[in-house]
């Protein structure tokens, strides 16, 4: 890399390897003063159980269905799917201007843990790694389709993501095409690979034990960094260590590792600001029923928003839907942010 100027204070262009995009890093703005927006901090102070929550054991959901009375995690068909499964696949097309696709897909919802009033990381190790089984039982179950193409699995954390509930909980997308993000991660992977003979994912968090610049997480089998062209201000990226395509192909001790990952990450964020920490978090898989794929790398990205405090928060707005990212605390920063945080919750402390 060429250190002719200094990344810590001058305005300069990062690369993004895993889509090919651009991001603009702006740490001189860090400085100014926020005279904008801030949100409401949501109360923390919620029950165990909450009869009016549609996630909660025993209640009933909007479409009549009452929930069994589980104890651990619970998943089913959400009842307002965004995607369905009767869809009849048909194209339409006009004059090369107008073009459109139906989808068809099966969107599940899964509940965490029965209890109301936990999040990801107030949840013990034993009950992630219940979560992470039921992600990867749902996978396989829904792999069987051959008419399934991708499969997301992701979680929207907080009311400022959009998240309409605060039982804790995530969803499953399974759909009949591939999305775009996916489209520009495989583009990208399969270059890296035809040219090193690697996966790019392998290579990468390589290249960052080696400079210790970044890394927030490193153990046997999991490696979470603040990522080298990260956008969010404390954006990370969890990698498996064994470059596996999907969650099928993790051993029970890699789940336990990956359970332990998410755990400490997540504490980690929530002791930054002594706040539940919002963020949208997802993993990227290999498609499926789609051909060879060896060259995609199971990663998870976590896209937190909030910037200066619990109550500011990073708008993507202006320069970044009109051009491309731009962020103004540098990845470095973020990641010496996020390592000098307690992996006790503050809650706990």
């Amino acid at each position: 890399m060429n250190n002719t100027f200094d990344f810590t204070s001058n305005p300069h262009t990062r690369i993004n390897s895993l889509t090919g995009e651009k991001i603009l890093v702006s740490p001189h703005r860090n400085k100014r003063p926020w005279q904008g927006q801030t949100e409401e901090i949501s109360s923390e102070d919620r029950p165990a159980y909450d009869e009016k929550c549609y996630l909660c054991p025993g209640n009933t959901r909007a479409d009549g269905t009452q929930n069994p009375d589980y104890k651990e995690s619970f998943v089913f068909v959400n009842d307002f799917s965004a995607l369905l499964n009767d869809t009849k696949i048909e194209h339409f097309e006009e004059d090369d201007l107008l073009s459109a696709t139906a989808e068809r897909g099966i969107c599940k919802v899964i509940s965490f843990t029965p209890r109301h009033d936990l999040t990801l990381p107030e949840m013990s190790t034993e009950a992630i790694k219940a979560v992470v089984d039921l992600w990867q039982q749902e996978f396989t179950e829904l792999a069987q389709k051959e008419w399934i193409k991708y499969i997301q699995i992701f979680e929207n954390k907080g009311s400022i993501m959009g998240c309409s509930n605060p039982h804790p909980h995530g969803q499953i997308w399974a759909q009949s095409s591939l999305p775009v993000e996916i489209e520009k991660e495989i583009a990208q992977q399969e270059n890296y690979f035809k040219k090193h003979g690697t996966t790019l994912l392998t290579a990468y968090w390589k290249k960052e034990v080696e400079k210790q610049e970044r890394v927030v997480i490193d153990n046997e089998h999991f490696f979470a960094v603040v990522p080298f062209w990260a956008s969010w201000p404390y954006e990370t990226l969890v990698i498996s260590k064994r470059a596996v395509q999907d969650i099928r192909q993790f051993s029970e001790e890699e789940k336990i590792d990956l359970a332990k990952t998410l755990q400490e990450l997540t504490i980690r964020y929530d002791n930054i600001f002594k706040t539940s920490f919002p963020y949208s978090a997802g993993m990227h898989q290999a498609p499926i029923n789609s051909g060879d794929f060896s060259s995609f790398h199971w990663h998870m990205h976590f896209y937190p928003p909030l910037l200066r405090s619990a109550s500011v928060k990073k708008f993507m707005v202006g320069y970044e839907m009109l051009a491309n990212p731009q962020r103004d605390i540098t990845p470095e920063f973020a990641a010496d942010v996020l390592r000098k945080q307690s992996t006790t919750h503050y809650k706990k402390g």
